[in-house]
Order: structure tokens, then C-alpha cells, then sequence
């Protein structure tokens, strides 16, 4: 595996060349690229994405950083802005600075051994929503261009996640993404979080806990082409509003059922998630047995991310208070299903 490596000082060059030093690596300043037409398999680039210069001399790489299958970005700032710009300028994956070592290791050869279990491995609620958030930015960046879906960063994103609400609990996931997420990234990140929280209380085993948080970080990947002035609108939607916002169900089950290894079961959940036991559903008027269990829990916490997220125009609805709406909506979600989510209401 060759490594090139670039960065914009010789500081930062060299303890990323320490870093790496087991490994094949060559390094560049940012200021002085000669190598970049060479065949790399992973390329590591540390620059301050706040520069205005460095941003420009990325972008005049990215048609020649394309081919190379591995890109990793480090960022100093946590911020959903650094990892949308790194993401812009062709990144596969953004670690947060201080990077640890195992991590940036794990990175170079993915799928060789388990992630490592180190402070960046995003047991801590702000980093695992960060990461998230970066993953839903890559998809629908996706989505809006066209290209392939990340299956395998989603699935890591939706670990990390998972990994942070079995050790800091629900309420602390809650919090933190209401304070540094908005919009549809807040609402997608606390249905993730909720769902994951929902199948833990259930006991559920660890690949369903994983088939749930992967179908909740994919589940509105189709609002990526509806006009932000209306996902953000702060009053009622009229009507043709309301109809374009219902096409997205339908719009990412046809961005998705091309993605190579996505299972039928996530692309069941992406489209149906907005239907109801009785039939009054959208896009396709489910009803009863045809709408199968994990859609039924991805549903039930859809429902409870948008009643308690954090809005500019409004105030997130008290958690007892949205419990009971669920509570009302007495034959279109599954009652079982809605008494055993009283826990993950108003306890965990």
C-alpha cells in the first residue's frame, strides 16, 4: 500500500510521517505537489480548511485526487462547515485533530480488523454526531450529484452512534445534537439515535441493532432534493408543499436501489417509513402485515425526533408531552410497539 501524504507546513509533514512511518509513505508540502499524478492507494492531507489558499489549491488537485480510492481529510475545527468543506474537496473520510494513531491507522486499511476502541472511536456524543453528520452531508452530496452512496461510512457513522448511546444514554445524544446540528441533520441524527436507544431497550441483538441505525441514517435521504425553503419553513406548508415533501420517501428508495451491497430491508424501510397500520400512509398506502417490524420502530421514532428537535421557530415539544402523542395514534402505529417505547420517552 503506497501513502502520499500532504500537508501545508513541514511541522505537520513530519509528525504525520512519523506517524505513518511503518507504512510506504510519501510526503509533500501543500506549496510544492510534483506526486499527485502517481498511483497512491490512501492520501492523507492536513491544511487548515479555514485558509482561503489552501481551499484553492485543494480544489485545483480534486480531478487528480478522484482516482485514488482512499482520501482522508484531518480537520482541526468540529464544526458541520469543516467537514462539509472537506467533503466538497473530495474527502472519503474526516478525522478530527488530535488524531490517534490506531484510528488513522484503521483508516489506511479498513475491514482488516475491528475498529479501534480509542477516544476518537466516538464513544463521546458530540464526536459520534459530528461523524454522522459528515456521513449525511457525503450522502446527499451523493444524491444531488448523482454518485454512488458510501454504504460502509453510513454503517460506520451508525456504529459510532450506537456505540455513544450505550455509554452515555439517550439524553446526552439528545442535548448534543440540538446544540450543534439544525434542520434535517438534527431531525436524521436524533431519529438514529432514538431508534438505536429503542432497539437497545428491547434487548435486541447487535446486526439488528445495526440494521436499524443503518435504515434511520439512510430513512430521508430523499429531502436532499427538496428546496431547503421549504424543509426549513417556520409556518404551514400549503399544498403543493406538502406533496413535494412527500415524494421524498419515493425519491430515495430510487436514489439508493442501485447502491451495491444495500439490502432490501434498508430500501424498504427508506420507502416506507411514512406508513401507518390503518392505510394512511404515504407513497404506497400500506397497511397491517405488508408493513414489516423495523419500519414499524423506525416509524414510531420518526415521529418522536420530529416532535422534540430543536427548531429557530420553535421550541422541542417536552418528551412526555410527545409520548403522548404517540399514544394518540391509536391504530396507525402498533400498540406493543408503543408501549415498550415508554422507556425510551421518558427514561433512558
Amino acid at each position: 500500500m503506497l501513502v502520499h501524504v500532504i500537508a501545508e507546513t513541514p511541522e505537520k509533514l513530519h509528525k504525520l510521517g512519523k506517524l505513518l512511518e511503518h507504512k510506504h509513505v510519501e510526503c509533500e508540502l501543500l506549496s510544492q505537489l510534483g506526486l499527485v499524478g502517481k498511483s497512491f492507494d490512501v492520501i492523507v492531507i492536513d491544511a487548515d480548511l479555514r485558509v482561503p489558499k489552501n481551499i484553492l489549491d485543494l480544489k485545483a488537485l480534486s480531478n487528480r485526487l478522484s482516482h485514488i480510492p482512499i482520501r482522508i481529510f484531518l480537520v482541526d475545527q468540529r464544526t458541520r462547515l469543516c467537514q462539509v468543506q472537506a467533503l466538497a474537496l473530495g474527502a472519503t473520510h474526516v478525522l478530527f485533530k488530535p488524531v490517534e494513531p490506531a484510528l488513522l491507522l484503521w483508516h489506511l486499511s479498513p475491514g482488516q480488523s475491528a475498529r479501534p476502541l480509542t477516544d476518537q472511536s466516538h464513544a463521546w456524543p458530540a464526536d459520534a454526531a459530528s461523524e454522522g453528520a459528515a456521513s449525511i452531508a457525503s450522502m446527499f452530496s451523493a444524491v444531488l450529484s448523482g454518485g454512488p452512496t458510501d454504504l460502509r461510512n453510513v454503517r460506520q457513522a451508525g456504529e459510532a452512534i450506537a456505540q455513544s448511546i450505550a455509554e452515555h444514554g439517550l439524553t446526552d445524544w439528545l442535548n448534543t445534537v440540538r446544540r450543534h446540528h439544525e434542520g434535517t441533520y438534527q431531525h436524521c441524527l436524533l431519529v438514529t439515535g432514538i431508534a438505536v436507544d429503542f432497539g437497545l431497550s428491547l434487548g435486541m441483538k447487535p446486526l439488528d441493532i445495526e440494521r436499524l441505525h443503518t435504515a434511520a441514517m439512510f430513512h430521508d435521504i430523499g429531502k436532499a432534493r427538496v428546496p431547503l425553503a421549504i424543509l426549513d419553513k417556520p409556518g404551514k406548508l400549503d399544498d403543493l408543499e406538502r406533496a413535494l415533501i412527500e415524494t421524498h420517501p419515493e425519491v430515495g428508495y430510487e436514489a439508493l436501489k442501485s447502491t451495491r451491497d444495500i439490502t432490501t430491508e434498508i430500501l424498504d424501510a427508506v420507502r416506507h417509513h411514512h406508513e401507518y397500520l390503518d392505510g394512511s400512509g404515504y407513497p404506497d398506502g400500506l397497511c397491517g402485515d405488508s408493513i414489516a417490524d423495523i419500519v414499524r420502530m423506525l416509524t414510531i421514532s420518526d415521529i418522536f425526533a420530529a416532535l422534540i428537535e430543536q427548531r429557530a421557530y420553535k421550541q422541542p415539544m417536552p418528551r412526555d408531552n410527545a409520548y403522548d402523542v404517540l399514544r394518540s395514534m391509536k391504530g396507525r402505529l402498533e400498540k406493543p410497539l408503543v408501549d415498550a417505547f415508554r422507556p425510551v420517552a421518558l427514561h433512558r
